[in-house]
């Protein structure tokens, strides 16, 4: 885990704003539907896959980091918000930025400005599809699809949440009969369990992922 990710333990409690309802009733929507994904081991093969594609944004990320320091601020964010025309209102933008801006710094690096346009894709599927056609990024709309299915495959009673007896189960669908499946689990679960209240969000999951391959890693390097 990178060291920014565990300054700030607050971020994501249970229903703490009205962002974090629209996640989960948005998650919600999306478990009706199923998912094609069939095991956490198969969510893990698409992760090299899913990083490559957002690495692609790096250039976005920089065009809209309007000053060069290496962050997004609230102004640029919205600066950003209106050229790719994805329709959401000021206190929408204030409540994604002060969501994803993890280390309370008023500025959000690379992968925090990831795991924001994945949430909004969650919460806005046809606009940011339409943004991402307008910045050349078509494999961005998989890419996000990728990680709220594979969200949905770890939910399994399909409440917005992942807890760790899910994420148990997950894992024991994958490592059937493996002594160690219970402390894999257990791992990745803590991994992502920032706040450590025993449940997981949408948002948790995603910054666990920029974690996983490295994103955060990258962001700590690029400021040595």
């Amino acid at each position: 885990m990178g060291a920014t990710l565990g300054r700030n333990n607050s971020f994501s409690g249970v229903l703490e704003s009205k962002l974090d309802a629209k996640m989960v009733e948005a998650m919600q929507r999306r478990a009706l539907g199923g998912t094609n994904v069939k095991s956490f081991n198969s969510v893990i093969m698409k992760f090299p896959k899913i990083d490559k594609n957002f690495r692609k944004c790096k250039s976005i990320f920089e065009q809209f980091d309007e000053d060069s320091n290496g962050a997004i601020d609230l102004e640029e964010l919205k600066h950003c918000f209106q050229k790719l025309e994805i329709s959401c209102n000021e206190e929408e933008i204030s409540d994604l930025f002060l969501a994803c801006d993890i280390d309370e710094n008023m500025g959000m690096k690379f992968n925090e400005f990831i795991v924001l346009l994945c949430l909004v894709y969650l919460l806005n599927e046809p606009t940011v599809a339409k943004a991402n056609s307008r910045m050349g990024l078509a494999d961005l709309e998989t890419s996000f699809e990728a990680l709220v299915n594979a969200f949905v495959f770890l939910d399994k009673n399909k409440d917005g949440y992942v807890s760790k007896t899910e994420m148990v189960h997950a894992i024991n669908e994958t490592t059937a009969g493996e002594r160690s499946s219970g402390r894999i689990a257990m791992k990745r679960f803590e991994e992502m369990d920032w706040d450590k209240n025993g449940m997981v969000t949408f948002k948790e999951f995603l910054f666990a992922f920029t974690s996983w391959v490295g994103m955060d890693d990258e962001v700590e390097e690029d400021e040595e």
